[in-house]
């Protein structure tokens, strides 16, 4: 049985959330310099400019990417042969953390306390947490603040299991034309298939957290990850809307065993800033 202190974990989430906030993944930029130099708009490729050296500038000066300091969403690995050293449970200290995190580095606290009555938490808690017990004595932290422009412009689907592929694939297409230019594009689309209505959306979102560069590990589905980005870009949305073909910069499909009468599929958007960042104490 391996001991972690709360502080390490404390400690962990506020630099992951820190981090996230202002350095941009090193793949993400890598496919914003690629975009901008097959833009075909004379437009897009001036916005493609400007983010790029928004992105630069931030790193720079220890700065937030974008105002919109999201959400605070964590996917937590947790090792079944770990103890955590800690009167608190795991969310309070998650929580901490993230407190912390929003606090000391001066980001914007966008978190409600109730729904509807609005109430700002001012601390950006509570986040959404998602654990997962796994083998092995590692603590595996995932920070994924999600802005809401983009996460706004998600949406779900309860399919007939009898549909086609094509089907799905026009729905996540769909989806991201019906969007337009409100989720900042370039983006990148988290795509949930499988499972139930709600975990098909958690598909989505931990599909964001996959590297853009990479490709589903099933053939079949990567094929499916890349025709939807085709189609997705030749929809001629571009770069914060000024046209082009550079509307996202990957799709990430994410998949789960169903029930034999459902086909749930989620798709969740996210803009071209793709925060996330992974720790493991």
């Amino acid at each position: 049985m391996r001991i972690i202190k709360e502080t390490e974990i404390v400690e962990a989430i506020e630099k992951l959330f820190a981090d996230a906030n202002v350095y941009i993944p090193c793949d993400v930029q890598k496919c914003l310099k690629q975009a901008l130099d097959n833009e075909t708009s004379d437009m897009s490729r001036d916005a493609l400019r400007i983010i790029c050296e928004n992105n630069e500038i931030a790193k720079e000066r220890h700065m937030p990417i974008c105002q919109d300091t999201g959400m605070a969403i964590v996917f937590a690995k947790v090792g079944m042969q770990i103890h955590i050293d800690s009167d608190r449970d795991l969310i309070e200290i998650i929580n901490e953390g993230v407190r912390r995190a929003y606090a000391n580095n001066y980001l914007r606290m966008s978190v409600v306390g109730d729904p509807l009555r609005r109430k700002n938490t001012n601390d950006n808690t509570p986040a959404i947490v998602y654990v997962e017990l796994v083998k092995g004595d590692k603590l595996e932290l995932t920070a994924l603040p999600k802005g809401f422009g983009s996460e706004n412009m998600s949406r779900i689907k309860m399919f007939n299991p009898t549909v086609s592929v094509d089907d799905i694939i026009d729905f996540i297409v769909d989806t991201v034309k019906t969007a337009d230019a409100k989720p900042c594009p370039p983006v990148v689309v988290g795509v949930g298939i499988g499972g139930t209505f709600d975990y098909s959306a958690v598909l989505s979102k931990l599909a964001l957290a996959r590297s853009v560069s990479s490709s589903n590990s099933d053939p079949f589905y990567a094929e499916m990850e890349q025709t939807a980005l085709k189609r997705i870009n030749e929809l001629g949305i571009g770069v914060q809307g000024f046209s082009g073909n550079n509307t996202a910069i990957a799709v990430n499909i994410e998949k789960y065993p169903t029930h034999i009468a459902g086909l749930p599929v989620a798709v969740n958007i996210c803009c071209h800033v793709a925060r996330h960042k992974t720790c493991i104490i």
